[in-house]
């Protein structure tokens, strides 16, 4: 198994992070999705002018998991303003853990998840929370074995699909 190294990224890494951000939600929803739905959001998501202002942004950070010099996953957090949906001052949102399907099952996603937990308790949070989709079961068993409980629903736009989005937290 490939050593995993996971590194902060910088305005430097917007290229890896598009691409991993663009190849693994593909990888992810494209068969749950129309393909102009698809091509919609990672036009909307995934362009150099928004990728740019979320890596330039302090209240979100971003971490890349490396296998050697392979990128394969990346995790996105955010306080603040920067949080898609507003909690409280203490809350981090967990807003993308993605990993490459060559990796699943690699404990990729669980080393970036470890991140994202050590920053919270770094930054004295509260707790953490995300949006998962709801036809994503493996996502939500990951994040229920990791003591995420549901406590709301929110819509998640998908091109011009609405879609439902559970709402996760975990109390620290």
């Amino acid at each position: 198994m490939d050593s995993i190294q996971i590194r902060k990224a910088t305005a430097r890494d917007l290229r890896t992070v598009q691409l991993i951000g663009r190849e693994t939600f593909f990888e992810t929803f494209a068969d749950s999705n129309t393909e102009d739905d698809m091509n919609k959001y990672l036009e909307d998501s995934f362009n150099d002018g928004k990728v740019s202002a979320e890596l330039s942004n302090p209240d979100s950070l971003f971490y890349i998991a490396w296998a050697d010099e392979t990128p394969v996953g990346y995790l996105k957090v955010n306080t603040g303003a920067a949080q898609t949906e507003q909690q409280d001052k203490k809350a981090l949102e967990i807003e993308r853990i993605y990993v490459k399907g060559s990796h699943h099952g690699k404990k990729v996603g669980q080393l970036l998840y470890e991140k994202a937990l050590e920053v919270a308790q770094q930054q004295h949070n509260s707790y953490l929370w995300l949006g998962v989709w709801e036809k994503n079961p493996r996502a939500i068993r990951f994040y229920e074995k990791n003591g995420f409980i549901a406590f709301d629903k929110h819509i998640f736009k998908m091109g011009n699909d609405a879609q439902v989005d559970i709402m996760m937290k975990k109390e620290l």
